[in-house]
């Protein structure tokens, strides 16, 4: 199996969590030509997967036959970073995750925003802006918090 289709599987096998599949899971015949190709190294164990692990598996799938090469290299970068992380970093990334999900819609759209900002900052102005938070007392990075957070400010 080529990097790529294993890269692809790697991702698809890590990146969505959850979801509820039918009870009697997915069969290999019902997946796209497309999907069976792209899962072809898991076709011989696919029916012991469990349901859920099918329906998340066929639903990454769809998503990778969907994504542009530039979507794809993405991806691939994403996943090797979070190969990359230790289990504890992981949870973070997990907990932060979990956290935003929580969030009203208009605080999901206001960080969104936030960051699209940031990454338009050019290199040294991102590096600045990191250090002058990172030279933050524990109390001013509170109050800047407590700031961002008050209704009045949306």
């Amino acid at each position: 199996m080529n990097s790529a289709k294993l890269a692809a599987l790697a991702w698809l096998a890590t990146a969505l969590a959850g979801g509820l599949a039918r009870a009697d899971g997915i069969a290999w015949e019902d997946l796209s030509p497309a999907q069976q190709e792209l899962l072809a190294a898991q076709a011989d164990g696919w029916s012991e997967l469990a349901a859920a692990r099918q329906e998340q598996i066929a639903r990454g799938a769809e998503r990778w036959l969907e994504m542009n090469p530039d979507e794809r290299a993405l991806a691939r970068e994403r996943f090797v970073r979070w190969r990359g992380l230790t289990d504890e970093q992981r949870a973070a990334v997990r907990e932060r995750y979990e956290a935003y999900r929580n969030l009203p819609p208009e605080d999901r759209q206001r960080l969104r925003e936030t960051y699209r900002n940031f990454r338009r900052l050019s290199p040294e102005q991102r590096i600045e802006l990191r250090r002058r938070f990172r030279d933050l007392s524990p109390d001013q990075v509170r109050r800047l918090r407590e700031r961002r957070l008050r209704p009045a400010d949306r």
